[in-house]
């Protein structure tokens, strides 16, 4: 019999105990569901954070402070040291633990770095375009975004003009008509200084960005802009204050590889720094994320267990039940290792159309999820899709719930094989 002739009869005796198949057929495809339907949500939102994380620039780039004395519990008190400073700020005029030129030089010295930066959070009062005065919270766009950008482009730090993203919910209050039209147009913001003096600067649009997840009202200027707010804001402060920051931000090659980066926060935390890119950050919260998905995959895995369980109780019986057609079969000269494949492609077919169906149910449902999401709770996050399935991972569930199938199926088909064909033929 060749192995054609073996998968068309093993497809054939899965539908002689109809019921029986059919109730295997759906605890597999339950597992299959539940599996894909998890693994569609974690890849929804990771895909969606992804994007959103884009908003805080290239992956190139270092978020650097100065690494506090700290005391670890279980190890006992650290000796004090002078030179390292506290890990609080002490009387005015005094800064600790602060960056200035000088840290800034030193970073820069650092073999792996390319460039850097104060990080500077200045805090305007409001933005104003045709009508209205609207509040806003302004971040730096450090590197390339790379969010979603529904008209226009992002800041280019480069440039020695002020530049300014705004986010789509910004578009009407300023009073423009359309996310096009409000690329190019000039906007004022104003804010006030240590004096309570207030000033006014003004930046061009370059591009309006998708709502996002992390921070719906945030606004992104350019290096430009960041460092004029920054210094009209200081006018009164100290000049110790005014000229130290909390946080550097540092690039790198963009083409460096894991142990690379990896390499550069040791040099950089040898000379008493502790540095963070944006995938440091995005794995902090992925954590959480895969944390919930590997709950919902146990349910699945739980659901292919008893499935499991359905098809060596299916073929056990089919054994029982068919143990003479086996006696003929091997009595005719089919071999034991052929009636062994028999059985264990009736396996292997059982977990692919439990599978196939499962995924492709779960596909259907996260499509009306996604359409009804879209317009109901998750019409504030365009963009988001909940449930993404791309085709490699659909793929691996069937595969990898093909082989649970085939190890399942195993027992029985070893049982199979190994009945001696007089005594098969005798069975009553």
């Amino acid at each position: 019999m060749k192995l054609i002739d073996i998968i068309r009869t093993a497809n054939a005796n899965m539908f002689r105990a109809k019921a029986r198949t059919f109730l295997t057929v759906t605890a597999v495809f339950i597992g299959a569901m539940t599996i894909t339907l998890t693994n569609g949500i974690g890849t929804g939102v990771k895909s969606y954070l992804n994007v959103q994380l884009g908003n805080f620039g290239a992956t190139n780039v270092l978020f650097i402070t100065r690494a506090g004395q700290k005391a670890a519990m279980s190890d006992g008190p650290v000796k004090y040291d002078a030179a390292a400073g506290a890990t609080s700020t002490g009387r005015l005029g005094q800064t600790r633990n602060m960056l200035d030129s000088k840290e800034l030089a030193t970073i820069k010295a650092v073999p792996g770095v390319t460039g850097a930066q104060a990080a500077h959070t200045p805090t305007p009062d409001y933005i104003q375009g045709i009508h209205g005065k609207w509040q806003l919270s302004l971040s730096e766009q450090y590197g390339t975004s790379t969010a979603v950008m529904v008209a226009g482009k992002g800041v280019d730090n480069d440039s020695s003009h002020n530049q300014i993203t705004v986010p789509t919910s910004y578009v009407g209050p300023l009073g423009y008509h359309g996310n096009q039209t409000t690329v190019g147009q000039t906007v004022t913001l104003g804010l006030t200084n240590a004096y309570g003096a207030q000033s006014t600067v003004r930046a061009v649009i370059t591009g309006v960005q998708q709502k996002n997840l992390l921070g719906q009202s945030t606004l992104y200027g350019n290096t430009a802009l960041i460092e004029q707010l920054n210094n009209l804001e200081s006018v009164g402060i100290p000049p110790i204050l005014a000229n130290t920051f909390q946080t550097a931000a540092a690039t790198f090659p963009g083409n460096y590889t894991a142990a690379q980066i990896n390499d550069l926060k040791n040099r950089l935390s040898g000379k008493g720094y502790t540095a963070k890119t944006i995938k440091d950050e995005e794995e902090t919260i992925f954590t959480a994320v895969n944390a919930a998905i590997i709950v919902l995959d146990i349910l699945g895995v739980i659901a292919l267990l008893a499935a499991s369980f359905g098809i060596v109780n299916t073929l056990l019986m089919s054994v029982q039940e068919r143990t003479k057609e086996i006696g003929l079969m091997k009595a005719l000269g089919m071999s034991s290792r052929r009636v062994f494949l028999l059985f264990s492609i009736e396996a292997v077919l059982i977990g692919f159309w439990g599978s196939t169906l499962g995924v492709a149910f779960a596909a259907v449902l996260g499509a009306v999820i996604n359409a009804i999401g879209k317009h109901a709770f998750l019409k504030d996050l365009p963009g988001f899709s909940l449930l993404t399935f791309p085709l490699a991972t659909v793929v691996i569930v069937v595969i990898v719930i093909m082989i649970v199938a085939f190890l399942a199926g195993t027992l029985p088909a070893l049982r199979a094989s190994k009945k001696n064909p007089i005594e098969a033929l005798r069975y009553e």
